[in-house]
């Protein structure tokens, strides 16, 4: 991995060199600090003092630089102003173009000044983390509480970009007035949804919004779906590939999004009473489910691969395989066959292309909308669990045509193959496939280890004490020598990309792993057995899943909104945790006659713990994962998805298994193996938080 201390560098305005954060030297004294500690030369509370005025002195010479810039901004827009005002009185065109001429040019020099704010935030944040990290100590909690939170505060200056704002505004207004609006006398405050085309004013917005970014929905759910962002912002001179983007056709990802999570769930509460109705056990109904988890771990992975080729193909491939699939699941009741239900499932599972959605939206969305799209992807998924099991509850019916039966056990089948039917054709009419990247461009993109720097707020984003610091290494270089090529290459297997995770998301790994244990427990056996204690219907059963997936955007707004401004990633993922495991241990049945009143709030409580955890662990597994794995086949989001897959086959396994016990005992023993990986899952989260902090 490139050192920060080399990018920082590389990326600096040059004539601006002496204004930026010092990053190079503060890093050698905290290394400076570290020694003399340990030497017996220096107590810790003078170090304290020493370094929180230096970081003070430092903020504040990027602050007065910083407004100087906006005065002598401000300053090139009033005499503009006044160039205009005259030519009210006499219009000349040659003069109103030259004067637009000169709006953009400040517009440009603003995005000079968006960059260095940037920059800057990225480079407090990072030695703010480094002196937490070296010395064990939350500094960073007392810095930032007591600098941000002050009347006279220069740290609101860097993080919120205090002014800028007007400035963009100025301009665009300015611009505005001066295009050709057919003789209109309205402004952009009129009529703000009038265009305006002005590549520099776009440029200004997107980099306004990559500051303007705070711990909300928005940025939770963009670390939800694992979908890699750049670690640092791109000069002025960059800009993403407009030419690759189609709404369209990210309106169709999502879609397959969406469809494939119906298609996961739609049997969830019919699986049981299908896998009787052929003469098997209603506990097969954890193989039936299971049976499309098992292929997906395969499919994660040429899907992946296919995609660094082309994102129009497999996509088709997926919604041919899928309307396959569907078709044999729903026609398995006519012809009396376990094996064609179980290659049916199988089928959908092989047309899983959610490596292809993220990955389209990863290379092909512009960088300035790629948050709203990545929250797409994680809201469809999230709608998509809740409407599967809700369409099942709808389809309570049996008729027959011809030979065909179309009743509760079958009509899902039916249903998805005929919506992969139509999203098929709209995917054949309006999908545009994206100009492949030219070699020069196709560079492995860096992770987003730090792009979260800006985009989480004034406080937040420094009091977050993840353990993404693992990823800069205590002997990074300086700036003094090139990294090598080979670390800045993707990994070209699942074994190499297993090498280079770190003892931190190797944990991390396994709490993804345990939540979606936890959670393919709680749905997939819920239809058996809320059938064996409480004789629930098919609808009651699609009633109670489709509520707790309703869930899950209301559970992500309020955490990414306003309880991760509150307590620390690494709190949460504990406290999480320890209601996860709360909620399973509510969920046993034992002395007491088991009651829906306990099966309802444990579950839910078990559910949306689970959600929760699953928020917090990605948005942290999405900065510690190296940068190696943001790209290229064997990338971070793969990994993810294939420990996830893993863990919902192993579940389902084991509800097929303890049926072999009998119904009596199949809650129990389901519900024993996600209480044991629970509990170790919260010692190695305190054991490794512990000996990092």
């Amino acid at each position: 991995m490139v050192a920060f201390g080399k990018k920082l560098k590389e990326r600096q305005i040059v004539e601006w060199q002496g204004y930026y954060i010092n990053y190079k030297v503060m890093k050698k004294k905290v290394k400076q600090y570290a020694d003399q500690i340990q030497a017996g030369a220096l107590n810790q509370r003078y170090v304290l003092k020493d370094f929180s005025r230096m970081l003070d002195k430092e903020i504040e010479k990027v602050v007065l630089f910083l407004l100087e810039q906006q005065g002598v901004l401000a300053s090139r827009i009033s005499e503009l102003n006044e160039q205009q005002d005259s030519l009210q009185e006499q219009p000349d065109l040659s003069k109103v173009t030259e004067l637009r001429e000169g709006y953009r040019y400040v517009g440009r020099d603003l995005l000079k000044l968006l960059f260095f704010v940037e920059i800057n935030a990225i480079g407090l944040r990072k030695i703010l983390k480094k002196f937490d990290k070296r010395f064990g100590y939350r500094f960073t909690d007392y810095y930032v509480k007591t600098r941000a939170n002050h009347p006279y505060s220069q740290l609101q200056q860097v993080f919120k970009h205090v002014g800028l704002g007007a400035v963009v505004g100025a301009i665009s207004r300015n611009l505005a007035d001066l295009q050709d609006r057919e003789g209109s006398y309205l402004s952009i405050y009129d009529q703000p949804a009038l265009p305006l085309q002005e590549p520099v004013v776009d440029a200004m917005e997107a980099a306004i919004d990559r500051l303007g970014y705070s711990t909300t929905f928005l940025n939770f759910s963009v670390q939800r779906s694992l979908i890699m962002l750049e670690e640092l912002p791109t000069p002025v001179e960059e800009h993403v590939d407009d030419q690759r983007y189609h709404f369209m056709s990210l309106l169709l990802n999502l879609a397959n999004t969406f469809l494939y999570m119906i298609n996961t769930y739609i049997v969830v509460p019919t699986a049981d009473d299908y896998s009787m109705s052929l003469g098997a056990a209603a506990t097969v109904c954890g193989i039936v489910i299971g049976a499309m988890a098992v292929a997906q771990v395969f499919s994660s992975v040429y899907f992946s691969a296919w995609s660094n080729r082309s994102y129009f193909r497999p996509l088709v491939f997926s919604s041919i395989v899928l309307f396959v699939g569907n078709v044999m699941y729903a026609l398995a009741y006519d012809l009396k066959s376990i094996p064609i239900l179980l290659l049916g499932r199988i089928f959908c599972g092989l047309g899983s292309a959610r490596a292809v959605n993220r990955r389209y939206i990863s290379d092909c969305v512009p960088l300035k909308i790629r948050m709203q799209a990545s929250a797409g992807f994680v809201s469809a998924s999230a709608l998509g669990m809740a409407c599967g099991p809700a369409i099942a509850g709808l389809l309570q019916t049996n008729f027959k045509i011809y030979k065909l039966t179309f009743n509760q056990d079958t009509l899902p089948g039916w249903v998805m193959a005929f919506s992969w039917l139509i999203y098929l054709v709209w995917l054949w009419i309006s999908f545009r496939e994206p100009a492949q990247e030219t070699e020069a461009n196709n560079v492995p993109r860096k992770s987003n280890a730090e792009n979260d720097a800006l985009e989480k707020g004034v406080v937040q984003p420094l009091l977050l004490k993840s353990a993404d610091d693992e990823q800069e290494n205590e002997g990074e270089c300086d700036g003094s020598e090139e990294a090598p090529e080979e670390s800045r290459r993707p990994a070209n297997s699942i074994v190499e990309a297993y090498r280079l995770l770190t003892p931190s998301v190797k944990v991390q790994l396994l709490i993804y792993f345990m939540l979606k244990y936890a959670m393919e427990i709680l749905l997939s056996a819920s239809s058996v057995i809320t059938a064996y204690y409480f004789s629930w219907s098919t609808s009651t059963v699609a009633i109670f899943l489709a509520c707790l997936g309703l869930t899950v955007l209301p559970v992500n707004v309020v955490v990414g909104s306003y309880i991760s401004n509150i307590f620390q990633d690494r709190q949460l993922l504990l406290a999480s945790e320890i209601m996860v495991c709360l909620g399973i241990l509510l969920s046993f049945n034992v002395i007491i006659p088991y009651s829906v009143p306990q099966y309802v709030c444990s579950g839910l409580l078990m559910f949306v713990s689970a959600e929760v955890l699953e928020g917090v662990n990605l948005s942290l597994l999405s900065r510690v994962m190296s940068s190696r794995l943001s790209r290229g086949t064997y990338n971070g989001g793969l990994l993810s998805t294939e420990a996830g897959t893993i863990a919902r086959v192993i579940a389902d396994v084991t509800i097929t298994l303890g049926g072999y016990l009998g119904q009596s005992r199949l809650l129990n023993v389901t519900l024993l193996p996600s209480l044991l990986i629970c509990i170790a899952c919260i010692f190695a989260t305190c054991r490794t938080y512990n000996s990092l902090y």
